[in-house]
């Protein structure tokens, strides 16, 4: 269930794209961290505040960044079509980014997959998997939107998923009795008494 994709007939027509005047704010506050004739650096930056406004990257908002940052449109399209943060199609309220690596995948990241797959209806969630999200030690990992939930199984990637449908945030972070990497059940070691 892969997102990435440049077909036009999976994606909607977005006639004009234009930044906000706060995103253009922000957008002019990525490029002044580069020198002049460096703008292009402030690609991914600018290319996510683009998504986040309009929730995906249409074409017209990723020739707005190129336009932006003076660069050839087509390497803003090989940028966004390379990384798995841009979203080039519609998506969910919640984006499920689900690790499937080794470490995740040998703690059962397979049924937190089938969860999410069964999850997913293109509204209020949408799929997708991964690579290494980098909380191995706490695997298996799914980034929810810009949080992480970590220590999953299928029951608890089911509770935080309903706690999502009724509107809550879940607190991010482990699902298990853990304080964020240490051992489950509190430290075991270098214990002062």
């Amino acid at each position: 269930m892969a997102m990435i994709t440049a077909d036009p007939k999976d994606v909607p027509h977005v006639e004009h794209f234009a930044f906000t005047p706060e995103n253009l704010v922000k957008a002019q506050g990525w490029i002044s961290h580069y020198p002049a004739g460096r703008q292009a650096s402030a690609v991914i930056a600018v290319l996510d505040l683009a998504q986040r406004q309009q929730g995906w990257l249409p074409r017209v908002a990723m020739d707005a960044v190129a336009k932006l940052l003076d660069m050839a449109p087509i390497r803003v399209y090989e940028i966004a079509t390379f990384y798995t943060m841009f979203q080039l199609k519609p998506r969910g309220k919640y984006l499920l980014q689900v690790c499937t690596t080794t470490p995740c995948w040998l703690r059962g990241s397979e049924a937190v997959m089938k969860a999410c797959q069964h999850a997913a209806d293109g509204e209020t969630f949408s799929v997708q998997e991964v690579e290494c999200l980098g909380g191995c030690v706490n695997a298996p990992v799914v980034q929810i939107n810009d949080d992480f939930y970590e220590d999953l199984d299928e029951t608890s990637i089911n509770k935080v998923l309903d706690a999502f449908r009724r509107g809550e945030t879940p607190k991010p972070g482990p699902q298990v009795n853990r304080q964020t990497s240490a051992p489950i059940g509190g430290a075991t070691t270098l214990r002062s008494e």
